[in-house]
């Protein structure tokens, strides 16, 4: 959908007395799909082949109350679902107008409900309703997010009885359930999708609108035994301006899961940094401001309308989208950051970052691919003709180390290895003289399967679409509605091979 304009490391211990560490731990079990992008890199690559696309297996709602605006668009970000290990779908389901959610747990095979379990988690106020992320860890425990700032868990989510739930404040369930509670159920709210380490350690920001609780917006950590501790924005980055987490930012974690990355801003549509923190202490490591690529000297714009998360390649670079500055001059789309592990090196940026979380692709699931890159990202690649551009909307595989003068802006982009645009027209523009114009690529975090050398894709015409890397072709299509204005999703494939994708409010399973 096209952007729209509507629009002091603090740790406190759980339990008095527990020491703060990261014990040495293994994984304990194989975790399918655990979170916004597949894991905590974000890096949306699957492990099992994608079925063919054939038909809808079955269908769930995401939404009971979908609000469309006028033309029929949502302007609603919803939570990924996951898929355990043993093949069970779970679902954030709101329940109201813009609050009231539940999870809920379905068969793989045939949708038939396990079990639903409600929370009393409330979403911030935003033109476009935010995400409720959930997240699972190698243990197969549940995460999801509560009122106040706190977070409920569910362990054996396989089974329609549980061996444990339970509700954490990362500042103390003492904290919570004391003289205060009312003050904290009002003033403090998670506003990112949950992550989980492979140590079974949970992060997310939040927002707290109140001062009497000796709490500020920040980064929360709650590690696997219950222990949680807290940094705030403005100490993650050393500026005492920026006052949030930036909404639905999906916090990622490096490679060796030491260093915790997320983005933070002044709010709205405003600048900020990228930050590194140390994921056991969140003590600060680094911070980088981020700036538009066409001029330099201004801050790139950090949306609370969008979900661009931070994507860590399998060589420590970190990627996050942003809008560029001033506005417009770029079509709205944004730019596609690039950074070393340390954030001490700017690399090619992309030619697109609006609300998009970039998946890594094998270099070798692209057979045409000659180049000396072991990865190269998947990203959308929209050129939305109401902000300059001519409808031909893209997605799009990118070389990281290579570049190319982008043909938009003329800025050195990252170089485009292929590309493939949609094959719907959007008769709006088709009409206004535009006569190439497709309908939007929906996607945010593509599921990469790199078995049969393809990329799972949503698009607004109503349509998901398998791109064969090999033919650089879309191959396989299932219509899953007539086409709306639809909010950007991720999607994802599950052990047996099943795709799942979000569209018109609702979660669709695809397989043969």
């Amino acid at each position: 959908m096209t952007p729209s304009r509507l629009p002091r490391c603090f740790l406190i211990p759980f339990i008095a007395g527990v020491v703060f560490s990261l014990p040495a731990r293994a994984q304990s079990i194989s975790v399918h799909w655990a979170g916004l992008g597949h894991d905590a890199q974000h890096a949306a690559i699957s492990q099992f082949a994608a079925n063919t696309l054939g038909h809808i297996r079955w269908s769930g709602s995401m939404d009971l109350n979908p609000q469309y605006q006028d033309g029929g668009e949502l302007l609603i970000h919803y939570g990924s679902p996951l898929v355990t290990q043993s093949n069970t779908v779970l679902i954030p389901v709101k329940t109201g107008a813009s609050n009231g959610f539940r999870v809920e747990a379905h068969l793989s095979t045939t949708g038939s409900l396990v079990w639903m379990q409600s929370t009393d988690y409330l979403v911030p106020s935003d033109s476009w309703t935010p995400s409720c992320g959930i997240t699972l860890t190698p243990a197969n425990r549940l995460y999801f997010p509560g009122l106040g700032g706190t977070v409920y868990y569910r362990d054996s989510p396989d089974s329609p009885t549980t061996s444990g739930t339970g509700q954490i404040a990362f500042y103390g369930m003492a904290n919570y359930t004391g003289s205060n509670q009312a003050a904290y159920q009002a003033d403090v709210l998670i506003n990112t999708p949950l992550t989980s380490d492979r140590y079974g350690d949970i992060f997310f920001g939040f927002q707290v609108s109140g001062t009497t609780l000796g709490l500020a917006s920040g980064i929360a950590r709650i590690d696997s035994s219950g222990s949680g501790s807290w940094i705030s924005a403005a100490t993650s980055c050393s500026d005492s301006s920026i006052t949030t987490v930036v909404m639905n930012c999906a916090p990622a974690l490096s490679n060796d899961h030491k260093t915790l990355y997320f983005i933070v801003s002044s709010g709205g549509w405003s600048g900020g940094y990228l930050v590194a923190v140390d994921s056991r202490t969140l003590q600060p490591l680094a911070r980088v401001r981020l700036k538009d690529v066409g001029h330099p000297t201004n801050d790139a714009i950090l949306p609370d309308e969008g979900t661009a998360s931070p994507t860590v390649g399998p060589d420590g670079d970190v990627y996050i989208g942003v809008l560029e500055n001033p506005s417009y001059y770029n079509h709205d789309r944004g730019w596609m950051l690039h950074f070393d592990s340390t954030l001490t090196v700017l690399k090619t940026p992309g030619a697109f970052g609006w609300d998009d979380t970039p998946s890594i692709v094998p270099a070798s699931a692209v057979p045409s691919y000659t180049g000396s890159s072991s990865y190269l990202l998947l990203t959308k690649y929209n050129n939305y003709v109401e902000l300059g551009g001519n409808g031909v909307n893209k997605v799009a595989v990118l070389d990281p180390n290579v570049t190319e003068t982008d043909p938009i802006s003329g800025q050195t982009t990252m170089n485009e290895v292929i590309t493939v645009a949609g094959v719907t027209p959007d008769m709006e523009y088709v009409y206004d003289g535009y006569p190439d114009a497709v309908r939007e690529w929906c996607i945010n975090s593509a599921a990469v399967d790199p078995t049969t050398k393809c990329a799972i894709v949503n698009s607004e015409d109503g349509n998901v679409y398998r791109w064969d890397f090999t033919s650089n072709s879309l191959i396989q299509a299932v219509t899953l509605n007539n086409g709306i204005g639809e909010a950007y999703t991720p999607s994802l494939i599950g052990p047996d091979g099943t795709v799942y994708v979000i569209n018109d409010a609702k979660v669709v399973a695809v397989g043969p």
